[in-house]
């Protein structure tokens, strides 16, 4: 009997493992092969006099944009004295910032004193949420802030461009093939492709960076691959490249090497290839050594990042080609983002958690109901001798190990945000959501042994009453519900 329960439940494990590789699209990205080259180890720009920040005070005044349906505020920063019309900087913001009086405070206000007008608007909110977000739309919202800084006094209205951050790099590019008065374009950590592809590099480089099994990077795809529950996400495949190619402005662009999220390397080569299809050959790439995504180093902005913006737009057009080109820190990015697969059977996110649900509640509500209800009917239990027990087991197993992977999963991703290690989690962990998978398949082979030695039993109380067989299969239908989700999300990997 022993012999039979271990070689069905390895059946169990390798079907479960099948399933688990052949239900979605595996991981296995392509190794970087053209690494950029700096010029200079110096993020100095050449071509004007270096413009340190300081030169002048500054006056700030709070203007309303009218937009199409609603207004923002913002906060205009003009340098006093200094000799005029300046060059100015719209601002436009990332995913993390939205209001003026908390974004962007430190940039605006060096550069103002600089001698360069800034304008931080507020972002507007009521068409930009987590599940909906148009690019194109914000970009014509942020257009108006342009305009009305070509309006102001002491402000060249042909030398207004725009510094964008982040999520702002796929809203700035729009901008800028749609105005060709702009004047120049900063970009600071651009991701350049598509959200999607961005957000499965990132979860790649902080899970690498955590160390988690290799088995756990099959969940990016499938995570990220799929339409989304609850529908939305549309901007998800935004492609900014078609803009980036309409682009005549000079760009600057502004990494942190410690800056996991971006394909610090790709995106520049990426935007300098597309640039020129339009004939454009103004792209200025900087590097700041231990930078972050906000091109900070312990809290404060990198050292020279507001001098060089500074020198680069007081000193346009001549600093838009002027060498060295690309120069700072040398970068290294490991790995390509590229488009995402698309899972084959579970790409709809509605369908993977309402599998997950409906499957939960199989196992915890309906069946354990038929058996009370069959209980309380009999005045004893109705299931045959010997079932109980591993069918308690199997259920509360698959419940467990659904329980144990979405537990897994949060503690990794704190621990990739915060980009900390921690083996007992990350190995530990992982070995146990598996062992806690393994014993509810043990537990279900145990259940089919038993009850295949009840069938052939002549004698004993070999059979259950109707509802405690209809409870019985209904866990047993909840329960590989759950355990198909389970293997498809690699808690049975067993390196296939």
């Amino acid at each position: 009997m022993l012999f039979r329960i271990a070689a069905t439940s390895a059946v169990g494990a390798i079907v479960l493992a099948v399933l688990g590789a052949v239900t979605g699209p595996d991981w296995s990205p392509r190794p970087v092969t053209e690494q950029i080259v700096v010029e200079s180890s110096s993020t100095l720009v050449g071509g004007a006099p270096v413009r340190p920040g300081g030169q002048f005070e500054v006056r700030s005044e709070i203007h309303t944009v009218e937009l199409d349906g609603t207004s923002v505020e913002g906060r205009l920063l003009m340098p006093v004295d200094a000799p005029g019309p300046v060059p100015a900087a719209v601002f436009v913001h990332g995913a993390g910032t939205g209001r003026y009086a908390e974004a962007f405070v430190t940039q605006a206000d060096e550069l103002a004193r600089a001698g360069i007008a800034t304008f931080v608007p507020d972002k507007r909110l009521d068409t930009y949420s987590t599940r909906h977000r148009d690019y194109v739309g914000m970009a014509a919202d942020y257009q108006h802030s342009v305009d009305l800084m070509r309006g102001i006094e002491g402000v060249d209205p042909e030398r207004v461009g725009i510094y964008a951050e982040s999520e702002g790099c796929w809203v700035a590019p729009v901008m800028a093939a749609e105005d060709p008065r702009t004047a120049f374009v900063i970009l600071a950590s651009a991701p350049v492709v598509p959200p999607r592809q961005q957000a499965a590099f990132a979860v790649d480089a902080y899970l690498r960076n955590t160390e988690v099994p290799s088995g756990v990077f099959r969940a990016i795809p499938r995570a990220v691959g799929m339409e989304f529950p609850g529908g939305g996400f549309e901007y998800a495949d935004f492609e900014v490249r078609p803009f980036h190619e309409r682009m005549t402005q000079p760009v600057f662009m502004a990494y942190g090497t410690a800056d996991a999220s971006m394909p610090i390397v790709q995106g520049p080569l990426q935007l300098i290839d597309d640039v020129a299809v339009a004939g454009n050959d103004q792209v200025t790439v900087r590097y700041y050594e231990g930078a972050n995504h906000g091109i900070k180093v312990d809290g404060e902005l990198a050292e020279g990042y507001l001098r060089d913006l500074a020198t680069w737009v007081h000193g346009l057009p001549e600093t838009a080609t002027a060498s060295p080109r690309i120069a700072g820190a040398s970068p290294f990015q490991a790995f390509l983002a590229e488009p995402v697969p698309q899972p084959r059977w579970f790409g709809d996110g509605d369908l993977v958690l309402g599998i997950v649900i409906v499957g939960a509640g199989l196992v915890v509500v309906v069946g354990p109901a038929l058996f009370v209800v069959d209980r309380a009917l009999r005045r004893r239990a109705g299931l045959a001798r010997g079932l109980a027990w591993p069918l308690v087991v199997f259920g509360a197993g698959c419940v467990a190990t659904v329980a144990a992977l979405v537990w897994y999963l949060v503690a990794i991703a704190r621990l990739a945000l915060e980009y900390e290690r921690n083996a007992l989690v990350v190995q530990g962990g992982w070995i146990a959501v598996r062992l806690v998978g393994l014993v509810t398949v043990v537990a279900l082979a145990i259940l089919a042994e038993r009850a295949r030695t009840l069938r052939a039993e002549p004698h004993g109380r070999a059979t259950s009453s109707p509802l405690a067989l209809a409870g019985t299969w209904t866990v047993l239908a909840g329960g590989g519900l759950l355990l198909l989700t389970l293997a498809y999300w690699g808690a049975f990997q067993l390196g296939i």
